[in-house]
């Protein structure tokens, strides 16, 4: 009886959008998107970490490269930063008491610039102001008074002195060594020859007056001294008095403007006074034209100033002064200097110098207040920046310190800048696989990204989806200036996003590869004249895609043409059947037909996986053939042993291949190599199975149906080929129009299987059969040819090496059908009876094969 397989219709092949459904005629007369496409969970989980205000619950968004998860976040991130106020600004100034640890400084939102500018314009006006005021005639005039009236007063004490040592005979005068008393002989001062020469008596009275003189001439030297000190106390505040009325109006000023920021205000204070306290330094610049040494300590290195007033001067490291609400920052480089920000150097004289005015802002400091977006991986490629972007995160601030001061052995003498306090939501973006490392591996992570923004690789296929693509393509042709879309292209364009992710019931969300489309397809009608972009030019964007980096395939459909590699398309063979492979190459993913052969024989190996001995196949692959050794057990060695030895090969394989896609077109070339009956060369099969003999869904399935056809296509259709597929598979697929044409012409044909039983049927043309009550396959049918040829090959097995039977010996019983009996059928084998791997006499497998080894190169079947 002639078997008639299920297959499927050509409307069963791929979904397609019909233009008639749309309710608009271009895409120009959609509005713009605004929202995320297809991302309701990612959405609501963004939402929740951005709303939620306790410490960590930043977020890590993982997703598939190329779901636009950077583009969508930071859009959406905008969005809601322009419902925020703007965040402070912070600069760093110079600490006078601590110059080696700059202060930071909290300045008003997008004020930080203006302040700073205001500023240096009254730096600018005193550093011209201070000069002219020391140089007024008014200034000269107080400090000639002071010091005239000064003078006055310690000539008359030094007179003083001198008159009261002349009344008692002395002189004061002056030494190398200091003052000194001399006598007074004839009103002149007596040297020590004249001295020795007095009566011993004046010697005496004079040598007693001397101790005398000379506690009050200490007692002078006292008066003298406190009135130097007088005068240089009141010349200081004298030049003090003079600053203060140079610098009050500009610095009352700005008190008055920053009356509500106490930051200010105290700086703005402590430059006052510390002008004030080395206002010396302005009148020396005055004398020589050059600026005094500063007080900071020579051992940092700190950039000496070119002007007195760069050391007052404001160094703004955060501006936001052209923002509108908070801050969104997409750091695409995340070093630990753009994170954290850097202290710069300049060299002089063979050294390195620096000071406040050099600190330099970092990504971290700009979203203060905002968001900040990061690529995971790029993050850690990056030596201690994911470490700083977790300290800065866990402590609340940002602490700018040179990265050598933490690789260095010897500590060196640097800027210790104050930190700034932080307040920011980041969000990483990165693949899964970094995802679940880092969670696995690091504490800290786990504390600090307690959201998790999973972005879904596709999503429904309904009206509404249908829609918001096309208000995608709306909005890319907005932005980037492309045509506007007609109807039919918007409906090949959603068929493109259908084919992407192999579903008749899903849309990708990986939208830069639609992007792609559109662009191209703009670029196509340019070449053909349209002013809108049609179906047909989404058509030949896709097909020229496919041809620039279709060589490859091409190459290799070639070699299956003129039998290089030897592919039949035709007739039939037994323990032989076409597989189907898919190759990806970068971007290109194609189908590839490989010849699987089967040779069965006497033996006890089992099923032997020549790619496993040869170590080309993989993990999952070898995992299919046992799977292999348990279904064939299960239904053939119920009652006899599974006593064979199967060799299964990729004919023509040398680099590898892994997968399970082609187990179930491996049980097809052994039952056939097992029955004797020839398999059908016209049809390919692909389809995963497990122990009942079940066919599983497999990956890849409208290229491999492709690559298939258009082999047989070059070959010549001859309306008998198809492929033979899992049922579960039906629903995935979304072939090309040609391959629909050519089925729904008769040409092609695509078989869907739920069970080996079903396939081998159809390869055959052979029913296969189910085992009866009396637990026997019927007649005649693929099963029971195959437990005929297992039993024979049990039974030679067991009489193999035997001595003839003598004359008289007993025959083996026989029933009624003419069929030897099962009961003594089964060869007493040692170990577990039954098993592919046991062994009679040593017949069986090599004890030295090992169960593993490397892994093989792997060529992806699945």
């Amino acid at each position: 009886m002639p078997i008639t397989p299920r297959e499927l219709s050509a409307e069963q092949l791929r979904r397609l959008c019909s233009p008639d459904d749309l309710s608009f005629q271009s895409t120009a007369e959609l509005e713009l998107l605004d929202d995320i496409i297809g991302q309701e969970r990612a959405t609501r989980a963004i939402e929740f970490g951005l709303d939620i205000p306790y410490y960590g619950y930043n977020i890590f968004a993982l997703g598939p490269s190329g779901a636009g998860k950077t583009t969508t976040i930071t859009q959406y991130l905008e969005r809601k930063a322009a419902t925020l106020p703007i965040p402070n600004d912070w600069a760093y100034v110079n600490d006078f008491e601590r110059p080696d640890e700059p202060k930071a400084l909290r300045l008003p939102p997008g004020g930080g610039a203006k302040l700073r500018d205001r500023f240096d314009q009254l730096l600018d006006e005193l550093e011209e102001l201070l000069p002219k005021a020391f140089e007024s005639e008014n200034y000269e005039q107080h400090r000639k008074e002071m010091v005239q009236e000064l003078d006055e007063r310690r000539q008359r004490v030094v007179e003083a002195m001198e008159a009261s040592a002349r009344s008692q005979g002395f002189a004061i005068i002056e030494t190398p060594t200091g003052l000194l008393f001399a006598p007074l002989i004839d009103g002149k001062a007596a040297t020590r020859e004249q001295f020795e020469q007095l009566p011993e008596e004046q010697r005496n009275a004079l040598e007693a007056a001397e101790p005398a003189l000379v506690e009050q001439m200490e007692k002078t030297l006292r008066e003298v001294k406190t009135i130097n000190d007088e005068a240089i106390s009141r010349l200081q505040h004298l030049d003090r008095e003079i600053a203060a009325a140079t610098l009050g109006p500009g610095f009352d000023e700005l008190k008055e403007q920053y009356a509500e920021w106490d930051d200010i205000l105290t700086y703005l204070e402590d430059v006052r006074q510390h002008i004030a306290h080395h206002v010396d330094r302005f009148k020396s610049q005055t004398d020589d034209g050059e600026a005094p040494a500063s007080d900071i300590p020579a051992a940092l290195l700190l950039r000496p100033p070119e002007s007195l007033f760069d050391n007052y001067q404001i160094n703004v490291v955060v501006d936001h002064q052209h923002r509108r609400g908070a801050p969104v920052i997409v750091e695409t480089n995340p070093t630990y200097y753009n994170l954290v920000g850097r202290i710069e150097h300049e060299a002089e004289f063979g050294a390195l110098i620096t000071d406040s005015s050099m600190i330099k802002g970092g990504s971290l400091l700009q979203a203060n207040g905002g968001f900040l977006v990061v690529d995971a991986r790029a993050l850690l490629r990056q030596p201690l920046a994911f470490e700083a972007l977790k300290r800065s995160l866990r402590h609340k601030q940002v602490r700018i310190e040179e990265l050598s001061e933490q690789l260095s052995v010897v500590a060196t003498t640097s800027l210790s800048p104050q930190p700034i306090p932080l307040n920011v939501k980041v969000i990483l973006i990165g693949d899964p696989y970094t995802y679940y490392l880092l969670y696995a591996y690091d504490d800290e992570f786990q504390k600090l990204f307690k959201v998790r923004a999973d972005f879904a690789s596709e999503m429904t296929w309904n009206d509404e989806n249908t829609v918001k693509i096309a208000r995608f393509i709306r909005t890319r042709s907005e932005e980037e200036g492309l045509r506007a879309f007609d109807l039919t292209g918007v409906a090949k364009v959603v068929e493109h996003a259908g084919r992407l992710v192999e579903d008749q019931r899903k849309l990708t969300t990986r939208f830069a590869d639609v992007a792609d489309v559109i662009r191209e397809a703009d670029y196509w009608a340019g070449k053909a004249g349209h002013t809108l972009v049609t179906g047909a030019d989404v058509e030949r964007a896709i097909e020229e895609r496919r041809y620039r980096s279709g060589q490859v395939e091409e190459r290799v459909r070639e070699a299956i043409v003129d039998g290089t590699i030897m592919i039949d398309v035709d007739g039939a063979v037994v323990g032989q059947v076409n597989g189907l492979a898919v190759l990806m190459l970068g971007d290109h993913m194609f189908g590839k037909p490989s010849r699987i052969t089967a040779k069965t024989f006497l033996g006890q190996a089992g099923v032997v996986n020549i790619e496993r001995e040869a170590r080309l196949s993989g993990k999952i692959h070898d995992k299919g053939m046992l799977i292999i050794n348990g279904f064939l057990g299960g239904r053939y060695a119920l009652n006899k042993p599974l006593s064979l030895t199967a060799t299964i090969t990729f004919e023509q394989n040398y680099d590898g291949i892994d997968g399970d896609s082609a187990s179930s077109t491996e049980i097809y070339a052994l039952l056939s190599s097992l029955s004797g009956l020839p398999i059908k060369q016209s049809i390919a099969v692909t389809g995963s199975v497990n122990q009942h003999g079940e066919i599983q869904a497999i990956g890849g399935a409208t290229d491999k149906i492709e690559g298939f056809f258009d082999i047989c296509k070059e070959k010549g259709l001859t309306g008998a080929q198809g492929v033979i597929i899992p049922q579960a598979n039906v629903n995935s697929l979304m072939l090309r129009e040609d391959v629909v044409q050519a089925v729904a012409d008769g040409q092609f044909h695509i078989y869907p299987v739920r069970t080996v039983d079903e396939g081998i049927a159809i390869l055959t043309g052979v029913e296969a059969g189910e085992r009866g009550e009396d637990g026997k396959f019927p007649k005649e049918t693929v099963n029971r040819l195959v437990d005929d040829g297992l039993r024979k090959l049990a039974k030679r097995l067991k009489t193999f090496g035997r001595p003839p039977k003598k004359k008289g010996d007993e025959e083996a019983p026989v029933e009624e059908n003419g069929e030897e009996s099962d009961e003594d059928e089964t060869p007493e084998v040692p170990g577990e009876p039954g098993l592919p791997g046991d062994t009679i006499d040593g017949i069986g497998d090599d004890p030295e094969q090992p169960d593993g080894g490397p892994e093989p190169p792997e060529d992806l079947e699945d």
